[in-house]
């Protein structure tokens, strides 16, 4: 009798003749996430089993598999040899010895005499003459004892289902760059899209020495919790002090947040379009700060000459944003008093409905080419 972890996918098995390829991606993105931990990978008909595993590894490899996007649910289950002593040998194991229960059995191998119902009756049996605090309740039990008869001679018995990530695998719907801030939304909004199955780069813009080095740690350690989903993230950190003190010379102090977000989009885009990202993903939600307006946006996409602009938080409000971030652990670090570089140089008064006729009339004021690349040539990346 040993452990074994049963991998189930999500959405994959819609995926008709393409299910290959999802398939191939989703054992390397678990790869990935268990690298350095002694493991074997097999499949079986439309699931994964991790096998050959150390006991003391069994919670760090569920933990890990629990971010792994495609992975629907997984059971940690004891493996016997398909012999119905042995199955409830460990149906004992995996057993409650008080409550109300059911014994489930799905029947893969064919060759096994009992069916799933004589499975059922047989080992439910066996449990009643066991525990005497145990009946059965086939309609609303208190657990279940799951017994999965496999084709190659083997059986997995198990009582608890542990909920996966779910969605597409990272890296099967192309390439995005998150404009990632210190902020609760962009962590939020990129680990919507890499649920999707887009594989994430991260482009972060500081205001140094306006803002301070933790600012700068605290946005990498948001990163670092996306790359716990994705498998791993480039991140580029661009400055834009110069840009920032050249509106707050120059320009209708009004505009500030405005012209610094069209700057922003045009150094993704840019950046995005060198290492063969297919859109930019921002955090915003409509509404919810001045530049978040309708028309602040169309102000900002009007810059963008090629690629989307996928704003996964649109229609959320802050408590539905609040709770995702608490749930991918990210909300803890968004909230540390960190500034990031929009709180720079920050108008009383920003404009709220910008025309974009009077915003290209400020940005007129600019030397636009010049002041992005220099902004490109303090490019920083990390591999996270």
């Amino acid at each position: 009798m040993g452990k074994v972890i049963i991998v189930r996918y999500s959405e994959i098995h819609l995926k008709g003749k393409n299910r290959g390829y999802f398939e191939r991606v989703l054992i390397l993105n678990m790869e990935k996430a268990l690298k350095g931990i002694k493991h074997e990978i097999k499949r079986t008909s439309g699931r994964y089993i991790v096998d050959g595993f150390d006991e003391f590894s069994e919670d760090e490899i569920l933990s890990k598999l629990k971010k792994v996007f495609g992975i629907h649910s997984l059971s940690i289950a004891l493996k016997v040899e398909t012999d119905m002593d042995k199955i409830f040998a460990a149906a004992k194991e995996v057993c409650f010895t008080e409550g109300t229960f059911k014994v489930s059995a799905h029947r893969a191998d064919k060759l096994f005499k009992y069916d799933s119902m004589q499975i059922n009756a047989e080992i439910g049996g066996r449990l009643l003459s066991t525990y005497k605090n145990l009946r059965v309740d086939v309609h609303n039990p208190s657990f279940i004892v799951n017994i999965d008869v496999r084709e190659d001679g083997t059986t997995l018995i198990f009582n608890h289902f542990h909920k996966g990530a779910g969605g597409m695998p990272a890296g099967t719907s192309g390439k995005g760059m998150l404009l990632i801030s210190g902020g609760i939304d962009s962590p939020v909004a990129g680990h919507m899209i890499a649920k999707r199955g887009m594989q994430l780069e991260c482009i972060h813009f500081h205001s140094y020495p306006y803002t301070n080095m933790q600012a700068r740690d605290k946005v990498i350690e948001l990163a670092q919790v996306l790359a716990k989903y994705t498998g791993g993230i480039k991140m580029h950190i661009v400055s834009v002090t110069h840009i920032q003190e050249e509106i707050h010379k120059s320009c209708n102090g009004e505009y500030m947040v405005t012209l610094l977000r069209r700057f922003m989009m045009r150094i993704a885009e840019e950046l995005a379009k060198k290492n063969g990202a297919q859109c930019l993903i921002t955090g915003e939600s409509l509404g919810q700060v001045a530049s978040q307006t309708i028309e602040g946006m169309t102000s900002s996409n009007s810059v963008i000459k090629d690629l989307p602009v996928l704003r996964p938080l649109c229609g959320f409000d802050k408590d539905e944003i609040i709770e995702r971030s608490r749930q991918i652990s990210a909300y803890d670090i968004s909230i540390r008093p960190y500034e990031d570089c929009c709180t720079v140089f920050l108008p009383k008064h920003p404009v709220i409905k910008p025309s974009l006729q009077s915003v290209l009339e400020e940005e007129g004021k600019l030397d636009v080419e010049n002041l992005i690349n220099k902004s490109l040539l303090s490019v920083e990346t990390v591999i996270l």
